[in-house]
């Protein structure tokens, strides 16, 4: 299901973000038909950063949590593979395990950081991440799809760069290709996606272009938007709220009609299923 999405030009895909069992079931209750296990979410709810302070064991536990809470395909952000082509490999066996439906690697060296954080960011060689992908694609075969995520846009070094990569990238297995961008607005990435024409698919993170018209995607035939910690930073907002309410009020009777009753929790996380089971199997008839 995630290749039709991710691998297809013909129709816009959308991928929400998930970092563990109740954002990925409540993303699957708002309709989407695909997750994105996202690196920096993930590390934050474990607070970490997104630095690769995170393990590799550390993302596939929290993917596996994301995979058994529903049924949706997930493409999972692999940040550059946690090493070289045998540390990328070993991860993609291990989400492929795990139940993950994709995985993307971008050419970062590591540690990686945040593409949104400070301004060095290093870029691998273009060759040795080209290993990396290919590595991976000898390991699962079409087992995973497999994204290649260009960070050349984010390290300052130009269309051309990014181009350049892209092309090699794509010879050496990938399925789509991601492009990464910081700016405001998407024009950078426009640039990319006209230049590029379609040679494989494109995903795209909006989220320094958040207010770009998703029919601009669909004009340049973009494959895949990821909305890519969306949930997180949601639920970071409202906690922020609802406990400085409760410090300051030493009450929570004003915050109660704010917050998701228990009865909600208990319905998404399907209580009454073990109800029933417990019927069937603690006092079989």
């Amino acid at each position: 299901m995630l290749r039709a999405q991710v691998c297809s030009n013909d129709e816009l895909s959308f991928l929400m973000e998930a970092h563990d069992g109740l954002s990925a079931t409540i993303a699957q209750r708002s309709g989407f038909k695909g997750l994105w296990a996202s690196g920096l979410s993930i590390a934050s709810s474990l607070g970490y950063r997104d630095a690769n302070e995170a393990s590799w064991t550390q993302l596939v536990h929290s993917v596996e949590r994301i995979v058994d809470s529903t049924e949706l395909p997930v493409l999972v952000d692999g940040d550059g593979g946690f090493g070289n082509f045998n540390n990328a490999r070993l991860l993609a066996r291990k989400l492929h395990q795990a139940g993950a439906a994709g995985v993307s690697l971008e050419d970062s060296c590591f540690p990686k950081l945040n593409s949104l954080i400070g301004e060095r960011h290093p870029l691998a060689d273009i060759d040795e991440f080209s290993g990396r992908l290919r590595a991976v694609k000898d390991a699962v075969a079409d087992k995973l799809v497999l994204v290649a995520r260009i960070e050349a846009l984010i390290a300052g070094h130009g269309l051309n760069e990014a181009i350049l990569r892209a092309h090699a990238y794509a010879d050496a297995g990938a399925d789509a290709i991601l492009i990464h961008s910081r700016k405001s607005t998407a024009d950078e990435m426009l640039s990319f996606v006209t230049e590029w024409r379609n040679r494989l698919p494109v995903v795209i993170v909006p989220t320094t272009y958040f207010r770009t018209p998703v029919s601009a995607y669909r004009n340049s035939r973009i494959s895949t938007v990821v909305w890519a910690n969306h949930s997180m930073r949601a639920a970071a907002a409202a906690m922020r709220h609802i406990c400085d309410s409760i410090a300051a009020e030493e009450s929570v009777a004003s915050i109660e009609s704010h917050i998701a009753p228990l009865s909600e929790i208990f319905e998404l996380l399907k209580y009454d299923e073990l109800a029933v089971a417990e019927k069937q199997y603690l006092q079989p008839s």
